[in-house]
């Protein structure tokens, strides 16, 4: 079966989040299946600077808009792991400085951007292969399913061609003002509380979720949740409706990136069986953050991660004067929100032997704080899925964890009557149940023979994508038997 994904983001090409770790890794995967996979991405200014001599294989694709046409050349980015790779070139609208945004805000014509994307990508399969279904991420490439629907119903061409669409997250929507209607060349009879009005703005992934034969997204957790007001961003009517063509497909990790055992970026090498090297990787760790006075005794709290309120860290702002007063380390990089990258800050000047914070995001780094610290903090308010808890696991640094989403869904409470569990959990948005969970976690680290057993828990745990990419599949085949009907 031949799969087209289209997303906005695909290491080792372009990323933001875990989004491009998704679609990165899922496709070879398929292709290890036996199907055939061409992925589709923006050639952005990031990936134009790797191929400074593009290999155009069409030259120019027109696609008009309410007054004007715009020109897309496609670009052949060659095969990886068996994976065909096409980049869409319109240099005024992807050529920029960022993804999606600037410091000052969203780029205004995002829906111009994307809208021009999703076309593209229909009008360049039509040349370069028809696949059995599209595979489409978030609201960035939402309008594939939608366009295919609409403007595209009578084309011959994809009379049989399904839609997958993937929710990532929810609160990530696309919505622009109702003349990106007209803009778009589609009729204001689509403008509908029905179709793709949403409170009175065009919502590119309400559109994608009416339209796509089915609906997936990253975690089993997380689809129960969105179709909730709590956690549904004002969706949640479409997702119960939807509930039958919707499945939670939990994300895996890439192992040959993330593993103690392999890793190139720390400090030592060190597996389940010989867990020495971790203890390098601390010192290391501390080392970097300048706390080598700290005692072995003393366990590190690690945390990688967006600064942002999704995050969870008002609940540890609240906390913070209780985790001063005991034996422990915080050690975070990260970069989000101007008020949590102050919030940071301003932790680690008021408690500079206990806290260190690096504003940045270091994939090197990142790899020395899972493989150092000990204990590792995802007070997450929602988290479709999550990778960090995952990598802890790998890493032995035992994840404390809000039960929602995937880390619900990865991370199994510790009990000592039978000696199973990966981590340590809480339910509600108390600030007093995180600081519980981290008691609980500080407790068992003081015996060294169950802090261990608990590691070894987590470090024997699986998440590849070879079960994830089964679920697609058959999901895949279920939608293709849907279209040939």
């Amino acid at each position: 079966m031949h799969i087209v994904f289209a997303s906005s983001e695909c290491v080792p090409f372009v990323k933001t989040g875990g989004l491009a770790d998704v679609v990165g890794a899922l496709p070879p995967e398929l292709v290890k299946l036996g199907h055939q996979v061409t992925v589709y991405l923006p050639f952005y200014r990031q990936i134009r600077m790797e191929f400074p001599e593009p290999n155009y294989k069409i030259r120019s694709i027109t696609i008009p808009f309410q007054f004007y046409n715009r020109f897309v050349g496609v670009v052949d980015g060659g095969k990886i792991d068996g994976v065909q790779f096409y980049f869409l070139e319109c240099p005024e609208l992807f050529d920029r400085e960022s993804l999606y945004a600037v410091p000052e805000g969203d780029y205004p014509d995002n829906w111009e951007r994307f809208g021009l994307f999703s076309r593209a990508v229909i009008e360049a399969s039509k040349q370069l292969g028809v696949p059995q279904v599209f595979h489409v991420h978030d609201w960035q490439s939402a309008m594939v399913s939608v366009y295919l629907r609409t403007l595209y119903y009578f084309d011959p061409v994809f009379q049989k061609a399904g839609t997958v669409i993937t929710i990532h997250n929810a609160a990530y929507q696309g919505r622009f003002d109702p003349q990106t209607t007209e803009r778009l060349l589609f009729p204001w009879d689509m403008f509908t509380p029905e179709k793709v009005e949403h409170y009175d703005s065009f919502n590119f992934l309400k559109g994608g979720l009416v339209y796509s034969d089915f609906l997936t997204t990253v975690s089993r957790k997380y689809a129960d949740e969105i179709k909730t007001p709590e956690f549904g961003e004002s969706l949640e009517g479409i997702f119960q409706t939807r509930a039958s063509d919707l499945s939670g497909i939990l994300n895996g990790v890439d192992y040959a990136m993330w593993n103690p055992a392999t890793d190139q970026h720390i400090a030592a090498q060190y597996t389940p069986e010989n867990l020495a090297g971790k203890t390098e990787c601390r010192m290391d760790l501390l080392r970097l953050f300048g706390l080598e006075e700290i005692a072995p005794t003393t366990p590190i709290l690690g945390i990688v991660s967006r600064f942002a309120t999704q995050k969870g860290f008002d609940l540890l702002s609240e906390i913070a004067p209780q985790l001063e007063k005991r034996d422990l380390v915080l050690l975070a990089i990260g970069t989000g929100e101007i008020y949590y990258e102050d919030f940071f800050r301003d932790l680690a000047e008021r408690y500079p032997r206990q806290v260190s914070v690096k504003i940045t995001y270091d994939e090197t780094l990142a790899h020395k704080v899972e493989a150092g610290s000990d204990i590792f903090l995802m007070p997450s308010r929602y988290e479709p899925c999550g990778l960090n808890q995952i990598y802890s696991l790998k890493y032995g640094t035992v994840p404390v964890v809000r039960a929602t989403g995937g880390l619900d869904d990865t991370i199994e409470e510790w009990d000592r009557k039978t000696g199973t569990g990966t981590g340590f959990k809480f339910d509600s948005l108390l600030p007093e149940d995180f600081l519980a969970a981290i008691d609980r976690a500080l407790t068992v680290f003081k015996d060294k023979k169950t802090w261990q057993k608990i590691m070894r828990n987590g470090m024997a745990k699986s998440h590849n994508w070879s079960g994830p990419a089964k679920e697609y599949s058959a999901i895949y085949e279920r939608v293709a038997k849907l279209r040939s009907k």
